[in-house]
Formats: C-alpha cells, structure tokens, sequence
C-alpha cells in the first residue's frame, strides 16, 4: 500500500509538473516569437506531388550549386536517401560552396553522431533547431521548428511538406506510395525564404547573417503573385479562421492529420450552415499512433452538416493545402491541426495565381477518385476498441 501512494504521488507529482512547465514555457516562447507577413510577391512556381521528382530536382539544384546552400528540415532520417543527401552536402561543402544544414533536435534524432561529425569534417555547418532546455525541459521537447526550407545561392527556394528519407519515396512498405506538395520558387519570394532560414540560423547560433547582401542577390519578378507566413506556435489559427471566413461557395482542406480544435471546427460548421461546401481530404491509414483516433471526434458534427470526407487509399496523403473559392491556395509547412497552431514554427505561403489554383484543384479532385468518401453511417459503424482510443487520443490531441 505504501509503493501505491508512493508510486501515485510520482505521477502526479510528474503530471504537475508537465502542465506548470508546459504553461510557462509557452507563455516565455510566445514573447520571443518572431511571427511575420512577408510582403506580396511574385514569383515563379512549381508544384511537386511525390518525392521522387522532387528528390531529382533538389539534388540537380544542389550538384549545380555555385555559392551557399541552405537547408532546413524538420526530419533526415538515417536511410540511403538520406545518406545520398547528407554526402551531397558534403561533396558541395568540399568544393568550397557555404553549405549550412539545420535540422530540428527531435524530428531528426535518428541522424548518428558520426554522420554529423562526418559532415562537419568536410566543411557543412550543422546546427540543431530547438535544443531541449531547462528550466522549460517538458515544453522545449514538444515545441519543434517544423519549417522545411532550402535556399540554393539565394535564387532558387523550396518549401513544403516532403521532409528527406525513405518513405517519402514510396519505400515504406507499410506507408507505401507517399503524396505531398512541396514547391519551387524562383523570383521575389525566395528572398523571403533566405530570411527565414536566416532567422531560424540566428535562433539557433546567434549568427547575424540578415544584413549579408551576398545571401540576398537582385531577384527578377515572376509571374504569380504570393506570400509567406511564418508562424511561432501562435497567430496560425487566426489566419485559417479569416480563410473559413472569408469563403462563398467552396472550402477544400487538405491535412496528413485534422485535429483543429473548437474554434475552427466551429468556424467550418457556420460556413456549411451558410451554403459553402466544404471538402476534406485525409489519409486512410496513419503515420503516427493515435492521430486518426484524434480526428473522429471532429467528423461527426462535419458529416451532419454535410461535409464531404475522403479518406486517400493509394498510399499516405501527407499534402497540406487550404484553398478558397478559387481565389487562393495556402500551401505549406503546417498541418490542420493543434500542434501546428499552438506549438510548432510553419512557414505557409499563400498563392494568388488563378491559372496555378486551377492546376492545383485538378489534381486535388483527382486524389478524391482515390480516396473514400466517409459516410455518417460508415463513421456510427466504427469499433468500440477504435472509441476507446478516440477518448484517450482527445485528451492528448495537443501533442499528437
């Protein structure tokens, strides 16, 4: 009996602990967040869907480059892809070309000491985002930089969802093929990027490098018009809310993960009860325990409402995109849900292109020709054992 209430007294000892140092340490993050609008720009953008082009792509840029390479992501896992890439890195940085690679602490534990201390040795400048620390240890760990964002000699930018490993290819075997969207600018809107990268790097080293002009060469203008939103677990939620707002006839949400919270869901509740249509997609299988319990609690009120549910079956749908009426588009770093809005740094951008928005619808109604529609008689018929997690998946849906 003693061990009992010793053994209780630990736990919640221990939950006290997790919720004063969770409190506090967002309380100090949120007075250091540097949440910023870029200005309207424009730019020259392409759209990649699976890792693949993507991969070739990047890594042609990469080979080609001439000055710096700046790279930020949020996982680099320890897999031949990733291999590939870090010796990438390094043969640039041997040639003499600025290579600087920051990678979130947590997102990328699985890279071993020695292929860092390898990477160093040839010369790429490696630096964690987001080391774990006291006093706010609890905090520190769930608050990750979730950005992913490279800059090729300062002219060429990328950002989006794909991260580097193995089954962002389609080579895991239980995820199997890997949908994302991931972009490519060229013109105005990479200076933006560099200055996120930037910001991020002085986060992390106390490195001021944003007055550099080398980083920021004369930009040409492109042809769509864009703009950047970089997020600190903070002022997210609020755009998306406008987006729900602002909407007329037609609201498509795309999310590896839909766990938005009372404010959105409500918001997307009122936008049905006004006649707009609002379309969902979401993966049929997860990557991540308890993510899908975690959104069923939202589906019942949507499907009531008459909200249309697709649930991707041709491998994991991890792309995330809000577009609105057909006026704009919002793709980027961020989820649909509570972790991109209350704890992670995201970077989206927000695209006014009605030729690329068209472009990008049609493949989006594509994907639901792979995906099952969700019906409200489907959600009732869902096992008791799956209800049980769904309980236990809200309390913790904040750090899912």
């Amino acid at each position: 009996m003693k061990l009992f209430f010793i053994l209780s007294f630990i736990i919640v000892a221990m939950i006290c602990w997790c919720i004063v140092d969770y409190h506090l340490g967002r309380k100090s993050h949120l007075l250091k967040s540097k949440y910023t609008q870029y200005p309207p720009r424009k730019s020259d953008i392409t759209l990649f869907t699976d890792g693949d082009s993507l991969y070739k792509d990047l890594f042609e840029h990469i080979k080609n480059s001439r000055k710096s390479v700046h790279v930020l992501f949020f996982i680099i896992k320890n897999d031949q892809i990733s291999h590939e890439f870090l010796s990438l890195l390094g043969e640039k940085a041997s040639q003499g070309v600025e290579v600087r690679l920051l990678i979130d602490y947590v997102g990328s534990s699985k890279l071993t000491k020695k292929k860092l201390t390898l990477l160093n040795e040839k010369g790429v400048k490696v630096v964690y985002s987001h080391k774990p620390k006291f006093p706010f240890l609890f905090y520190t760990l769930q608050a990750r930089n979730h950005r992913k964002i490279t800059v090729i000699d300062g002219i060429i930018g990328y950002l989006g969802g794909f991260n580097i490993g193995k089954e962002y290819i389609g080579q895991d075997p239980k995820l199997g093929f890997w949908r994302d969207f991931h972009l490519k600018l060229t013109g105005e809107g990479v200076t933006d990027l560099q200055t996120q990268f930037l910001t991020d790097w002085f986060d992390s080293t106390g490195e001021k490098d944003l007055k550099e002009t080398r980083y920021f060469p004369e930009q040409v203008t492109g042809k769509s018009t864009q703009m950047f939103i970089s997020t600190y677990g903070e002022n997210l939620e609020k755009h998306f809310i406008s987006f729900i707002q602002d909407a007329k006839y037609e609201i498509i949400i795309c999310s590896p993960y839909f766990i938005p919270g009372k404010k959105i869901l409500n918001e997307l509740l009122s936008a049905l009860s006004r006649g707009v249509k609002v379309k969902i997609t979401v993966p049929m299988n997860k990557d991540h325990p308890l993510v899908k319990e975690a959104s069923y609690p939202y589906f019942r009120p949507l499907l009531l409402a008459g909200c249309e549910i697709y649930q991707f079956y041709h491998g994991f749908y991890h792309a995330k995109m809000i577009m609105i009426d057909d006026d704009f588009c919002d793709i980027g770093t961020a989820n649909f849900d509570k972790r991109s809005f209350y704890l992670n740094d995201e970077m989206n951008c927000l695209i006014y292109d009605k030729k690329l928005i068209g472009e990008i619808k049609q493949f989006v109604y594509t994907d639901f020709r792979r995906s099952q529609l969700l019906t409200y008689e489907k959600y009732q018929k869902r096992p008791f054992s799956q209800r049980i997690k769904e309980v236990f998946a809200t309390l913790v849906s904040q750090f899912l």
